[in-house]
């Protein structure tokens, strides 16, 4: 009886989705960026991207020629979404917009201080042969921030250095207070209102003896204490007066 019964052939493989050149990248980019949370760059399986891609490596050599060249576009994005993170709202500016970048900046650490470890500081070695530097992606990133927090202060171009030497600064107090002891639970996204009152919070979830709220009041606070530093920095140094007109 069993024998008698129909059989069905196997249900054909869906058909490949077809994008456009930029789409193509973008996916695979995507894909570099959800693997680049749990492992170093480097460490990336073109062979693997390829394959959840859908695609021949051939096709992703296509869009990008190297290995180094895709590891490259990858650690790029990355720097790219952490810079669309910590930018203030729109309707914010002075120093309620810096305190949020931030706020922003330390919340994103906090949620993923490994994945920003790897993404500043060990994406290329320098046996990589490309002639790439550890740490460029740390002073890129620390530009970008400083001219954002500078552009709400209105700082001039003259103390531009001072602001970023100060990111520098938070960035090591952030990476610091995102170090928890051993019973405290990894962080998880939150929109949670902060001290300026918009979505942004700590990314920590409530457990293992820390309770968001908690979490939320210390990055405030941390973000407060970067801010008023910065200040005071900024009035004790302030810009030297032009050589033309002294004297």
């Amino acid at each position: 009886m069993l024998n008698s019964m129909p059989r069905h052939a196997a249900d054909p493989p869906a058909p490949r989705a077809r994008m456009t050149p930029d789409e193509r990248r973008r996916q695979l980019l995507g894909i570099g960026l959800r693997k680049f949370v749990d492992r170093p760059v480097q460490e990336l399986s073109l062979d693997e991207v390829a394959a959840e891609a859908g695609v021949s490596r051939g096709l992703l050599f296509h869009y990008f020629p190297t290995k180094t060249a895709y590891h490259e576009a990858v650690v790029a994005a990355a720097g790219r979404r952490v810079l669309r993170t910590v930018r203030p709202d729109a309707d914010l500016a002075g120093e309620v917009a810096a305190r949020q970048i931030v706020e922003r900046f330390i919340a994103q650490i906090a949620r993923r201080r490994e994945f920003y470890l790897a993404l500043v500081f060990g994406w290329l070695g320098p046996s990589d042969g490309a002639g790439s530097e550890p740490g460029v992606t740390a002073k890129s990133l620390r530009e970008s921030i400083a001219r954002l927090v500078a552009e709400q202060l209105t700082v001039p171009d003259e103390q531009l250095g001072v602001v970023h030497a100060w990111v520098a600064y938070a960035e090591d107090r952030a990476l610091q207070f995102a170090a928890p002891p051993a019973d405290w639970e990894a962080p998880a996204s939150t929109s949670r209102p902060t001290a300026t009152g918009r979505p942004g919070g700590t990314g920590i979830r409530e457990g293992a003896g820390i309770r968001e709220d908690a979490a939320i009041r210390a990055v405030t606070a941390e973000a407060e204490h970067c801010v008023r530093a910065l200040l005071a920095i900024l009035a004790a140094a302030p810009p030297k007066a032009d050589s033309a007109q002294v004297g």
